[in-house]
């Protein structure tokens, strides 16, 4: 009989894995965080981005779309058709989200090139999505705002994070070599 710690030693390294680039990441981006609170970018430069990129994501099908500053908190004001109707916050700019799917494939980990290469195009992809997410959110706001708490708190959440856990579904099955040692 095998000793416990060897017996489940991949999923111990999944684990260590996991937490070390997880909270490495995290660590990471509070420090941006607290950087960019003196950058000429509000609230930051990726959340900025995100909202210009989604003001002109409404704009191209067929809106008025308009992104400023927030006066009172660090967030861009989202208006449409000049009705103000939702905040970027620094949690809409999915990198959060990204961290969470980049450290989940890390630690199972495939050969180097493939590993990277999922990762990158895997967190291009979740950014995507979360542009599109905020554009359908947004203009799902501006034409039935009694579905707010539904359209923000289940169903666009639900999207971000079923996405994410089909791409580790994706990348555990297909390209993972931690499962392949094991079969």
């Amino acid at each position: 009989m095998k000793p416990l710690i060897i017996k489940y030693k991949s999923v111990i390294k999944f684990i260590l894995t996991f937490i070390l680039v997880y909270v490495s990441l995290s660590i990471c981006y509070k420090f941006y965080l607290d950087f960019s609170k003196n950058s000429k970018f509000y609230p930051d430069y990726v959340t900025n981005l995100v909202a210009n990129q989604s003001e002109e994501l409404i704009d191209f099908v067929g809106y008025d779309a308009v992104v400023v500053p927030h006066p009172d908190e660090p967030s861009m004001k989202l208006i449409i058709n000049n009705k103000y109707l939702a905040r970027v916050i620094e949690g809409c700019n999915s990198v959060s989200v990204i961290i969470l799917f980049v450290s989940f494939i890390m630690a199972f980990s495939g050969k180097p090139k493939t590993t990277f290469l999922y990762m990158l195009s895997g967190s291009v992809l979740i950014y995507t999505v979360n542009l599109i997410r905020i554009v359908v959110l947004s203009i799902g706001l501006y034409h039935y705002p009694w579905r707010r708490d539904i359209l923000h708190t289940v169903i666009f959440p639900g999207i971000i994070y079923g996405m994410v856990f089909l791409l580790w579904i994706v990348w555990v099955n297909r390209f993972s070599s931690m499962i392949k040692k094991n079969e």
